[in-house]
C-alpha cells in the first residue's frame, strides 16, 4: 500500500512538472510573438514615417527648382526686352514686377527645402541661388557685361541646377548619375548670339 501511494505521488509530481513546462512554453510562445509584433510594427511606423517625409521632400525640391526655373525664364525675358533682342506689349516695368514676384515665391520654396532637406541638399540650393542671382541682376541692368557673358550666367545656373538634382536624388536615395556638360547645355534655352550688322 505504501509502494502504490508512493507511485501516485510521484505520478503526479510529474504531471505537475509537465503543465509548470506547458505553462513556461506557452508563456515564452507569447512572449516572442508579442515581442516579434511589437519589433514589426515599430518598423513598420518608421518606415511608414520615412516615407512621408521623402514625399514631403520631394515635393519641396521639386517646387524650389520649378521657382527657380520660373525666376530664370523671366529674368530672360527682361533682358531680351531691355536689350532689344525681343519686342512685346509689356513694358519693363511690368517684366520686372513679373520678376519680383517669382522672386519671392523661389524664397518660399527655398524655406522649404531648408527646414526639410540634409546638409548636401542645403549647401546645393545656396549655390544655386547665388547663380540665379547673378542672372536677375544682369537681367535688371544691376550689372553689366557682353551678351557671350549673359549666356555664361545663364549656363552657370543650369549647372547649380543639375547640382541641386544630384544632391536632392541622393538625399532620397534614388539611383543613377545624370550631371554631365551634356545634360546642362540641353537644358539652356537661350537665344542664338545675334549677328553685327555689316557694314
Amino acid at each position: 500500500m505504501i509502494q502504490a501511494g508512493s507511485d501516485v505521488t510521484a505520478g503526479g509530481s510529474m504531471d505537475i512538472a509537465g503543465q509548470l513546462v506547458t505553462i513556461a512554453a506557452v508563456l515564452l510562445g507569447g512572449l516572442t510573438t508579442h515581442f516579434t509584433n511589437h519589433r514589426m510594427e515599430r518598423q513598420r511606423t518608421q518606415y511608414t514615417l520615412l516615407t512621408r517625409w521623402d514625399e514631403r521632400k520631394l515635393d519641396a525640391y521639386a517646387e524650389y527648382v520649378d521657382q527657380v526655373r520660373t525666376c530664370i525664364y523671366a529674368s530672360v525675358l527682361l533682358y531680351e526686352v531691355r536689350k532689344g533682342m525681343r519686342d512685346i506689349e509689356r513694358g519693363e516695368r511690368e517684366l520686372m514686377l513679373d520678376l519680383d514676384d517669382s522672386e519671392r515665391a523661389r524664397g518660399r520654396a527655398f524655406e522649404r527645402v531648408m527646414l526639410l532637406a540634409e546638409d548636401g541638399v542645403v549647401e546645393a540650393a545656396h549655390e544655386l541661388n547665388v547663380a540665379a542671382a547673378a542672372v536677375h541682376w544682369r537681367a535688371r541692368g544691376a550689372t553689366d557685361g557682353p551678351l557671350e557673358e549673359w549666356r555664361e550666367l545663364n549656363k552657370t545656373v543650369f549647372k547649380a541646377i543639375n547640382y541641386f538634382h544630384e544632391a536632392a536624388r541622393d538625399d532620397l536615395g534614388v539611383s543613377g548619375n545624370f550631371h554631365s556638360e551634356e545634360h546642362s547645355a540641353r537644358e539652356l534655352l537661350l537665344p542664338p548670339a545675334r549677328q553685327e550688322p555689316q557694314p
